[in-house]
């Protein structure tokens, strides 16, 4: 008996230590597209009343983990039974990610309509100021919905190679770094001022005011490159996952480049055929 439970702990031990080593390697795989989605939330994130910051944030961390429990079993049951839809799945969400990049390039050089937004948000008053807020955290849990499948699939790739048990453990593992770990450094980031402030009061005056003065630009940055981190990431699914993309690559760049290219191109068809969908929708309803 006592036998058959140092072997069970022995059991129990070397899938622990399977689970660290394939957990270890799909964080790796993962660790662009991981990078990516801190941007890209950061800057969804941004925009709101200081009093409001960390409640959004949570709402926003609370959609990825309700993402999270949707995109795990589907994934695992669509790598057993039906791995060619994962493609189709990724591809749709490369599109839809395209489309919100580039929709952002057009705001910002055309409409300034993010700017508008958020200097709303700031400025309104208690009784729509909660509406506003779940437009924003909505359109923040669908990006993270787009991302994490993006993620997930990645890791369950990764390991793909490992038994069934450790694949689900260490894909869950990476899925709970990308909710807990990213949305707790978009909470650190949209709160360095608050840290500035209580640095002063320590009498830690000039790096007080190094993260004050430096929480907006790092803001901006980010905004920026979260933008073209959604551009990046869709072109970079379409150009591995479709082989027409594939054919286009231009050996003399960079894959980022070329991600970049082709993402740019398709993000701004997706946008022309969206809005010439919504001239269409509007003109039947006027008819």
């Amino acid at each position: 008996m006592a036998s058959g439970i140092f072997l069970l702990l022995d059991d129990i031990a070397m899938l622990a230590d399977d689970v660290a080593v394939a957990s270890k390697m799909a964080t790796q795989k993962t660790a662009a597209i991981l990078g990516d989605d801190l941007a890209v939330n950061a800057q969804k994130a941004t925009g709101f009343d200081q009093s409001r910051e960390l409640k959004v944030i949570w709402a926003i961390t609370k959609g990825s983990l309700k993402n999270k429990a949707i995109i795990l079993p589907v994934a695992f049951a669509l790598t057993a039974f039906a791995p060619f839809l994962i493609t189709i799945i990724l591809v749709f969400g490369a599109l839809f990610l395209l489309y919100e990049g580039v929709e952002k390039i057009e705001e910002y050089l055309f409409h300034k309509e993010e700017e508008v937004k958020n200097e709303e948000l700031l400025n309104s008053t208690e009784e729509n100021i909660l509406e506003i807020e779940k437009e924003k955290i909505k359109s923040a849990v669908l990006t993270d919905f787009i991302l994490s499948i993006e993620i997930v699939v990645i890791a369950l790739a990764a390991v793909s190679d490992k038994p069934f048990l450790v694949q689900v453990s260490s894909t869950v593992i990476v899925a709970l770094i990308a909710t807990f770990g990213v949305y707790g450094l978009v909470a650190m980031i949209v709160r360095m001022d608050n840290i500035g402030f209580w640095l002063i009061e320590k009498k830690r005056i000039q790096s007080g005011n190094l993260l004050i003065s430096a929480m907006p630009k790092l803001i901006k940055t980010l905004a920026f490159v979260g933008t073209f981190a959604m551009i990046l990431v869709g072109g970079g699914i379409l150009s591995h996952k479709v082989e027409f993309f594939h054919h286009y690559y231009l050996e003399s760049l960079p894959a980022l480049a070329n991600d970049l290219f082709i993402g740019l191109i398709i993000g701004v068809v997706v946008l022309f055929v969206v809005k010439i969908f919504h001239i269409l929708k509007n003109k039947i309803r006027s008819s």
